[in-house]
């Protein structure tokens, strides 16, 4: 899991800044241990959801605000 960070060019990432510029959306759930193809999993970035077909090409800026969301299911 990639080490939290103070840097301001960090991507906050579920409110902590993280040190994952650079990486695609792909690359950044990987090392949260989101299992391929990211089944129930949504991404939201700077509060614009990415489609999961975007997830291997869109880059991760420096300062962007990131929110993986998972589906849980109950009742």
């Amino acid at each position: 899991m990639p080490e939290p960070s103070s840097d301001p060019e960090a991507v906050v990432v579920n409110g902590e800044p993280r040190a994952v510029a650079g990486r695609t959306v792909a690359e950044l759930l990987a090392t949260l241990g989101v299992p391929a193809g990211g089944r129930g999993v949504a991404v939201a970035i700077d509060g614009e959801v990415v489609p999961r077909g975007g997830w291997d090409a869109h880059v991760l800026r420096p300062g962007a605000r990131v929110e993986v969301l998972s589906a849980i299911q109950g009742g």
